[in-house]
Formats: structure tokens, C-alpha cells, sequence
């Protein structure tokens, strides 16, 4: 028998699969199994079907079969997840069953917590990066408040990557790809000090072209990253040993591109502005992957830290385990790009061309420590969390271009001059001024928490879990612009003074938008704070039928930080005599809260060939934070009620055919706001389902390998992900619409009997699908739409080698 960490839970073909395993019990051959599918989904080691917890458990064979080297590439091998980017890599936000918030604020922290190697990451986008060599990833579905902690409302994607060994290897790995693709990685393991101090060294880099046809720039949405992680374990003696991480990952990329969806009247205005035939997509062509953007959407990324993990079997408790993690993380993005995503010179973010360019920073230390322990009747844990986090943005959003006046002129009907006195040439809203906003942010937490588990009887186990949680943050708002917003100033001034009530309406909206709006400037500095503390828990209770079958029932209490609007937030609606709208200088929003209940059945079938799990939820959250577009920034509100209910099933079948596994599931989840949601919220909201919150969504993943000949063996993977359709906009305008669609992702090898190497052909989103990752409003131009869209298909070639 033997022991594997592998890939589980997922699929679409459940009932095929059962009856091609009854089948399979007729013959004569003897079915494959598996003795353990292994997780730490509680932070001890367990066996997948005694866990009360949904968790798809995804193998380092199965990353590297599906292609899978972010958390983004993670949604192919687990229904209910999805992944998405807006303007940036950085911006990438994870949802699990339907849960998660999209946009651009970097006061929002995620729904989705992601933690590597023990560490947490304070934002899905900063856990945006290569993973190097992970030994497995487990994605937990539902509040996992009471081990993993605050912003876990949604699950958590928990990374656990190759330690360090005292056996000498090493690996090689080369690959090219269409998009004149490259890239390559080394890694190297063994002994520094014979039985005493190892090391493992993963270094990487990978280029490629952007798949963006890009009118008036380099094509977008390129790739460019080198990354390094040097890990050091010391095993001072049998009952101790500390591991010492360091990485550095350094991105250089352009991103990111958007096409035009749909075309309203401002896109004549853009097409009498740019060069002809590179303004926009008229008519719009979302296959062609082409975006208009004229100002550069280059990037910096830096990402670095240490980390120290520290495991002590003590003497105490019958051998009870200490556990300590100590991380320092830095992260920061310098760039910017195109505002409105045409080829007429409209707006933009200040980039990497200007000395001071639009910018976002996170420092971080975190320390944890537990104490574990158990006997033949309780398994025990308890342990204390600290956090720190330092967040500094520079806010840039908005800065006028050279056609800024004219555009406005044009969306007005040539009446510009009414507003401002002066002739539509850039002499009010001035080229190369605007907006210039910093924030910094502090925030610190500590909690304590306590998770067991009682066996009762033979039968029965009941786990009791609770944390609570203290949240500070304080947030000092730095508001200016370069020009002093005299263009709105100029504006409210006429108006007064030739219209009766002054600017209002569209117009109002168009010349004095929070970006502009003077008012800010004249504030200058704003300071806020909050103080918050929260208890959480869970009980669970398994009662195992027998040896093949496990019922659960659970309950969850789990807790997001309420936290502060890192955006200018204004009434954008009409002026009070002559004067813009004033600032709202309270942007918290409060924090989020669930209530999540489950009933599962894990069930493990002939003779151990396949594993069949099910769970039913109901998930009730309590003022659920939607990140919501107004057209130029992302701001955050409170919705009363959401819920989400559903079921869950997975499966994993050892095939009585050697060599071939097949796993999958599928998640009905139906996630929707209350039919008592406050139309003030959205108009649309009221009783419809979350955007990027499909009803179903399926995974299936077929993996088949044999020996061709006593020394050359074959290999065939191939994984698909089918998702029903949902919309991908925060105000569920039926525009923004993904229809349904499967993306597959397929890989064709062979390799040494000894796996010494290996060379294996490859393809990514296999049937090319397009579909929208966002779609959003086209900003500036009330009636456009843009959509930001998945990769198309990507193929290649790679070459392993092993020592």
C-alpha cells in the first residue's frame, strides 16, 4: 500500500463514474487504491475522508499535468473557485463558491485568504506569483475563521511547497511556447552537513510576448519575471528543526489590456479624436484581442521576504508540538497605464515614465505560534496570531491627456467654452496635471485561538474550534492635485454665474468628477481609524457509519475586517450654491460576518478504488462587501444580506485500468443578495445572484500513463473546467454577461521509466475559448463597455531533467 498526498475532490461525470466502478467490481482484475489521501486542512495531518471540511487537494503531479503555476492557473482543477485580474496582476481576486468582491481598492481585503507555506498574504493579488515547487494546495471551502483567521469568510488556497532533504537531487526544466515564449528553472537539494543542515535552492525565469494585439503600444499582457527561494532546514537534534526561508520575485510585465464590448455614443467623440483607425474597436471584435489603449500599462513588481519555521516535540503533554512561524513580507507595484482604454489621449495613471508614478506598498510581519497535542481520545491545539501590516499607496488614477478638453467638449456638444470661458485647447484642464493622492494605512491584529477534537466513541468525533480577534487600522488620507483642480473650480464658477442652479446633472458629473473636485485639495489630510474585536468558532460533529462511510455536520462563524475606502468618495450628483460636492471624510465600511452551516457524506468505495464525497451548505452572510465601479474608482459598501447554499461533490477514482485516474466535481452553488437589498445599493441587486458567481461549475481531470517499452513510458493529462453563466460586473448591468463556457488544458509526454527526463507537449485553454474575466464601464464614457479577457489558447514544449 502506499501513502500519497494526490490530487482530490473534483468532477463532472459523478454518476458515469459510478457506474463504470460497479462495473469495474465484475471483473477479475484487481481495482488500484490508495491508502490516504492526506491534508492538513486542520493543521495536523488527516486522512482527506475523516476531515468534516470540503477540501480539493491538488498533487505537485497534478499541478504539473494541468499546467498550473499560479493561483490563477488553480481554477481548472477546482470547481466552485474562480480567479480574476482587472488593470493590473497585482489585481487578482480569488471567489470561492461565488464569495469574493472585485476591484481595485486596496482597502479591501480578500475573501479567499492565501497562505504559503504557514504564511498569510494580506491580499490575493500579493500571492499573485510563481509557486515555485509546491508540494500540494489545498483549497478549503467555507469560513475557515478559526485556524486560518480573519478574511477567510470564503475558504482559504493554502500552499504547501518541497522543504528541504538530506538526499542529493536535482531538476531542470526548459520551456517554449507560441507568444515566443521562454523560460526555465533550476532547482537544487541535498545536504550542507551530513544528518544536521540542508538546503533547497529554486531560481526560475519566464518571458513572453503579450496576447493582446495592442494598437498603439507594445502588445499588453506579456510576461517577464524572474523569481529565487533558498530555503535552509537545521535539525539541531531528533525533536527539533527550523526552517529558514528567503524568495525575491522581480516582474517587469505590461498590464493590462481591454476590449471594447460595447460601443455607446461617446465612441464617436473617441473616434474623431484618435488617428484614424486606432481609437477603438467600432465595430467591436472581442475575438481579435485588440485594445486601443495609448499610454504605456508597464509595471514594476517586487516581492521578497523571510520566513522562519520552527517545530519543537517537546517534553511536555506526551510529546505536545510547538510551532512557530515568523514572516517578514515586502510588496510593491510602481506603474500605470491608460485610463479610458482608447487611442485618443483622454486620461491616464502616471507611470513609470514620471519620477513619482501612481504606486501601492505592503509591509508585513506576522507570528504565530502553536501547541498541538493529542492522545488515543483527544486531538488539542492552541495558539496565539500577531499581525502588522504597513500599506502606502499613490494614488494617480487620473491625470488629464493632450485630448482631455477636447473630449469633453465633444461629449457636451461642442458647449465646453459655456463652462470655463475659454476655448477647448488644454488651457483649464491642463495635459500632464491631475490627481496626486497618497494614503497610509497601519493596521495590527492578535488573537487567540483553540481548535480540538474528542473522539466519543468509536463512532463518533466532535471538534470544537473559537478565536477571538482584536483589529486595529488607522489610515491617514493625503488628497491633492497638481493643477489645484482649476478646471472644475472654473467651472462652477461660470455656471453660477450664467445658468440657473448652477452645474448640475451629466455636465456636473462630466467637469467636476471626484478625481477633480477641488474640495479634496482644500481638505488635504484626512484621519481615520477603527477598533475592532470579533469571536468566532465552529463545531463539527463525524459520526463514521462504518468503515466506508462518514457523515458530518458542521456550523461556522467566520470574520473579514471591516476596513477604509482607499478612494476618493464624493456625492457625484450637483453642486450647493456654486461649490462641489463635499468629500465624505468617514470612507470605513463595516466589517463582514457569516454564519455557515454543511451536511456532508464521505464515502470511500470498492475496495478503496474511489473516493465519493458530498456536501450540502448554507452559507448567511452579514454585511457583505461589495467593491462597486462608479465608472472611475472601485468604492466600498455594505450589503445587509447575502447568501449562498448549494451542495458540493467530489470525486476520485483509481480506474481498474493501471495507470489511469480519474477525479473531478461539481459545485451547484446559488449565491445571490436578499430580495430585501436596498435598491440605493444597485437597482439591480435586489433578490439576483453575485456577480462572477456561477451556478454551476465542474472539474474533471483524466490522467493516463503507461510503459511503452521497459525503459519509455507515456503519458496523456487532460483538464477541464465547465462553468455555467454568471455576470462578471459588480452592478449586474446584463451587458457584462459571460455566457457559459469550458476551457480545457491538455499535455501529451514522455519519459524515462526512472523519470530521469522527460519532454512533454502541451496546450492551455485548448479550444480557445474567449470569455470575459471583468467587464466594466468604459470610464469617461457613459455607455461604453470594456471587458478585461482570460488567456486564449497558449501551446508549447517542455523538457525536464532529474537527478
Amino acid at each position: 500500500m502506499k501513502r500519497l498526498y494526490f490530487a482530490g475532490a473534483s468532477a463532472v461525470a459523478v454518476v458515469a463514474g459510478l457506474m463504470a466502478a460497479g462495473a469495474a467490481q465484475a471483473q477479475d482484475t484487481a481495482p488500484n487504491y490508495v491508502d490516504e489521501v492526506v491534508v492538513t486542512a486542520q493543521l495536523r495531518e488527516q486522512s482527506l475522508q475523516d476531515v468534516p471540511i470540503v477540501v480539493t487537494s491538488v498533487s505537485a503531479q497534478q499541478l504539473q499535468d494541468a499546467g498550473i503555476r499560479d493561483i490563477k492557473d488553480l481554477t481548472i482543477a477546482t470547481p466552485g473557485l474562480t480567479v480574476t485580474s482587472t488593470s493590473s496582476a497585482a489585481l487578482t481576486t480569488a471567489r470561492i463558491r461565488g464569495i469574493g468582491t472585485v476591484g481595485d481598492n486596496a482597502g479591501l481585503e480578500s475573501s479567499v485568504g492565501v497562505v504559503i507555506d504557514g504564511v498569510y498574504r494580506p491580499r490575493n493579488g500579493v500571492a499573485f506569483t510563481d509557486l515555485g515547487e509546491p508540494d500540494r494546495i489545498e483549497v478549503l471551502k467555507g469560513p475557515q475563521g478559526t485556524l486560518f483567521g480573519k478574511n477567510t469568510t470564503a475558504g482559504v488556497i493554502n500552499v504547501i511547497t518541497k522543504r528541504p532533504t538530506f538526499d542529493l537531487g536535482a531538476a531542470a526544466e526548459a520551456t517554449v511556447s507560441n507568444f515566443n515564449g521562454f523560460g526555465a528553472s533550476l532547482s537544487l537539494n541535498g545536504p550542507l552537513v551530513e544528518d544536521a543542515v540542508a538546503a533547497r535552492l529554486f531560481v526560475a525565469g519566464r518571458a513572453r510576448d503579450g496576447y493582446y494585439d495592442s494598437v498603439n503600444q507594445p502588445d499588453n499582457n506579456n510576461q517577464d519575471f524572474y523569481t529565487g527561494r533558498l530555503q535552509v532546514l537545521f535539525t539541531p537534534s531528533a525533536d527539533l528543526d527550523i526552517n529558514v526561508a528567503i524568495d525575491y520575485t522581480k516582474r517587469d510585465e505590461r498590464c493590462c489590456g481591454a476590449v471594447q464590448i460595447f460601443n455607446g455614443a461617446t465612441a464617436a467623440v473617441v473616434t474623431a479624436l484618435a488617428p484614424a483607425g486606432k481609437g477603438l474597436s467600432n465595430p467591436v471584435d472581442i475575438d481579435s484581442f485588440r485594445d486601443y489603449g495609448n499610454r504605456s500599462y508597464r509595471k514594476e513588481i517586487t516581492d521578497k521576504g523571510v520566513s522562519v519555521q520552527a517545530d519543537w516535540t517537546t517534553p511536555w503533554f506526551d510529546g505536545a508540538k510547538v510551532t512557530s512561524i515568523t514572516a517578514y513580507r515586502e510588496w510593491t507595484q510602481k506603474g500605470g497605464g491608460d485610463v479610458d482604454w482608447t487611442g485618443a489621449d483622454i486620461g491616464y495613471t502616471v507611470g513609470l515614465e514620471d519620477p513619482n508614478p501612481a504606486s501601492l506598498g505592503f509591509k508585513t510581519f506576522t507570528q504565530e505560534v502553536r501547541l498541538a497535542g493529542g492522545t488515543d481520545t483527544v486531538n488539542w491545539l492552541v495558539g496565539a496570531f500577531y499581525s502588522r501590516e504597513d500599506l502606502d499607496s499613490r494614488e494617480r488614477t487620473v491625470t488629464y491627456g493632450t485630448q482631455f478638453e477636447p473630449f469633453l467638449n465633444g461629449l457636451l456638444g461642442g458647449a465646453l467654452s459655456v463652462f470655463t470661458g475659454q476655448p477647448a485647447t488644454g488651457q483649464v484642464y491642463r495635459p500632464g496635471q491631475g490627481q496626486n493622492d497618497t494614503y497610509a494605512q497601519e493596521q495590527e491584529g492578535f488573537a487567540l485561538f483553540t481548535n480540538n477534537s474528542i473522539q466519543v466513541t468509536d463512532a463518533l468525533e466532535l471538534t470544537v474550534g473559537a478565536r477571538y480577534t482584536w483589529e486595529d487600522k488607522s489610515l491617514n488620507s493625503f488628497w491633492s492635485n497638481t493643477d489645484g483642480a482649476i478646471g472644475c473650480s472654473t467651472a462652477l464658477a461660470r455656471a453660477q454665474a450664467i445658468l440657473p442652479g448652477g452645474l448640475i446633472g451629466p455636465a456636473y458629473r462630466l467637469l467636476c468628477l471626484e478625481a477633480y473636485n477641488p474640495r479634496f485639495g482644500q481638505i488635504g489630510k484626512n484621519a481615520q481609524s477603527l477598533d475592532e474585536q470579533e469571536f468566532t468558532g465552529t463545531v463539527k460533529a463525524a459520526y463514521r457509519l462504518n468503515e466506508q462511510v462518514m457523515a458530518y455536520a458542521s456550523y461556522a462563524r467566520g470574520y473579514k475586517a471591516g476596513g477604509f475606502n482607499l478612494a476618493r468618495v464624493a456625492p457625484p450628483t450637483q453642486t450647493v450654491a456654486g461649490q462641489a460636492a463635499a468629500p465624505a471624510l468617514n470612507t470605513r465600511f463595516n466589517r463582514e460576518l457569516v454564519d455557515s452551516y454543511e451536511l456532508g457524506f464521505k464515502n470511500t468505495l470498492f475496495d478503496r478504488s474511489l473516493l465519493l464525497n458530498a456536501t450540502l451548505f448554507y452559507q448567511d452572510y452579514q454585511d457583505f462587501q461589495l467593491n462597486a465601479f462608479n465608472g472611475l474608482v472601485f468604492t466600498v459598501t455594505s450589503v445587509p444580506e447575502v447568501v449562498s447554499q448549494g451542495a458540493d461533490v467530489d470525486f476520485l477514482w483509481f480506474t481498474p485500468l493501471d495507470g489511469l485516474t480519474l477525479n473531478g466535481g461539481v459545485t451547484y452553488a446559488d449565491t445571490g443578495y436578499a430580495k430585501s437589498t436596498p435598491a440605493a445599493l444597485g437597482a439591480r441587486l435586489a433578490g439576483t445572484r453575485l456577480s462572477l458567481a456561477p451556478l454551476w461549475s465542474g472539474s474533471l481531470a483524466v490522467s493516463y500513463e503507461r510503459n511503452l517499452t521497459d525503459d519509455l513510458v507515456g503519458k496523456f493529462a487532460l483538464n477541464a473546467k465547465s462553468v455555467s453563466s454568471y455576470n462578471t460586473g459588480s452592478d449586474l448591468a446584463p451587458v457584462k454577461t459571460q455566457p457559459g463556457f469550458t476551457t480545457v488544458n491538455a499535455r501529451l509526454g514522455l519519459s524515462s521509466e526512472d523519470k530521469r527526463w522527460a519532454v512533454e507537449a502541451w496546450a492551455q485553454n485548448l479550444l480557445d475559448e474567449t470569455y470575459y474575466q471583468v467587464a466594466f464601464d468604459a470610464p469617461l464614457q457613459p455607455g461604453s463597455f470594456n471587458a478585461f479577457l482570460g488567456q486564449p489558447r497558449t501551446y508549447g514544449l517542455t523538457l525536464r531533467f532529474t537527478y
